[in-house]
C-alpha cells in the first residue's frame, strides 16, 4: 500500500456495505484505490453500489447473525487475494429496544451476535492473515451508548461498549505484530437504524428519548461522508501510529492528530476510562 492517505493496493473487507455509512465507506475506499469485498445480507444491493463504484469491487452475501458467517467471509477474502490490509467492521443492528427486563432475550443475544461477536470473530480471522503478510488495519464503527449509558438500548449500547473495549485490548496485543485497530463514532446518521429508533415510537424508548431522536432526526444529522473519510484515514498510513483509540468523526480534530502521535502514545487520550474523584477536583478519603 502506498504511502499518505491513498489506499492504492490494499485490500479490503467492509461489513453492512449495501447501505447508509457503510455504502458511504465503499465509496470512499474505493475512490482511495482500495480492492473491496463488500459484505452484507442483500446480494441485489450490493451489486448496485457494486457497480457504482471507480474501483475494484467484489461482492459476498453473508448474514452476521449465522455464526458460520466470519469464516465464510475470510475464506473468500482468501479465495481472492494473497494477503488482507484493512478489515471494517461496520455491520450493526439496533436490536430489541425498550426497557432491558422487557426485552426479547433471544433478540438481545442476536444483537450480541451481530454487534460484537462476529466482528470479533472476523477480528480473530483477520489479525492471524494479516500477522502472516506484514500487518494491516482494522477499523471497528461503534455506536451510541459506547461511552455513556443509553437506556432503552440496553442490547446495543452494550454490545458497542464490548466493542470499543475489546478493540483497545488486543490493539496492545498486536501492536508488535504490524496491526493497528481503532475505533470510530460516526454520529447520528439519518439511516435505517435510525427509521428503526423512530418506528418504536414513546412507548418504547421513553417520551423523553423519543423527543430527542425527533428533535435531532429534524435537524442536521452528521454527514457519513466524514466518517467514511475517517476510516480511510485510519486504514491508511497517514495515520501510522494510532492505534486502540475511539474517535469521533464529528467532534474530534483527527485530521490533524499525527502532529501528536508522541501525546496520544503516552496518555489514554479516546479510551475508555473509569472516573475516579481525584478527576473531578474531589478529595474523598475513608472515614
Amino acid at each position: 500500500m502506498g504511502a499518505g492517505s491513498g489506499l492504492a493496493g490494499a485490500t479490503a473487507i467492509v461489513t453492512g456495505a449495501s447501505r447508509g455509512l457503510g455504502a458511504a465507506i465503499a465509496r470512499a475506499m474505493s475512490e482511495a484505490g482500495a480492492e473491496l469485498l463488500l459484505v452484507a445480507r442483500a446480494e441485489d444491493r450490493l451489486r448496485e453500489i457494486c457497480n457504482r463504484l471507480p474501483g475494484n469491487a467484489h461482492t459476498f452475501a453473508a448474514d452476521l447473525a449465522a455464526p458460520s458467517a466470519p469464516a465464510r467471509i475470510i475464506s473468500e477474502a482468501r479465495r481472492l487475494w494473497p494477503r488482507l490490509d484493512i478489515l471494517v467492521n461496520n455491520a450493526g443492528i439496533t436490536g430489541p429496544i425498550g426497557l432491558f427486563a422487557d426485552n426479547d432475550w433471544r433478540e438481545w443475544r442476536d444483537s450480541f451476535q451481530v454487534n460484537f461477536f462476529a466482528p470479533a470473530e472476523l477480528c480473530k480471522l483477520a489479525i492471524a492473515w494479516m500477522a502472516s503478510s506484514g500487518g494491516g488495519r482494522i477499523v471497528n464503527l461503534s455506536g451510541g451508548g459506547a461511552t455513556s449509558p443509553r437506556p432503552r438500548f440496553s442490547a446495543y449500547g452494550s454490545a458497542k461498549c464490548a466493542l470499543v473495549r475489546f478493540s483497545e485490548t488486543i490493539a496492545a496485543e498486536v501492536a508488535e505484530r504490524g496491526i493497528r485497530v481503532n475505533c470510530i463514532s460516526p454520529g447520528m446518521l439519518r439511516t435505517d437504524m435510525l427509521e428503526d429508533v423512530l418506528r418504536a415510537g414513546p412507548e418504547r424508548l421513553g417520551a423523553e428519548e423519543y423527543a430527542k431522536v425527533q428533535k435531532a432526526a429534524g435537524g442536521e444529522m452528521a454527514d457519513p461522508d466524514v466518517a467514511a473519510s475517517l476510516v480511510v484515514y485510519l486504514a491508511s498510513e497517514a495515520s501510522a501510529g494510532i492505534t486502540g483509540k475511539l474517535i469521533s468523526a464529528v467532534w474530534d480534530p483527527w485530521r490533524g492528530l499525527g502532529e501528536h502521535l508522541s501525546e496520544l502514545r503516552a496518555t489514554d487520550i479516546y479510551t475508555l476510562r473509569r472516573i475516579t474523584p481525584e478527576d473531578r477536583g474531589k478529595d474523598w478519603e475513608d472515614a
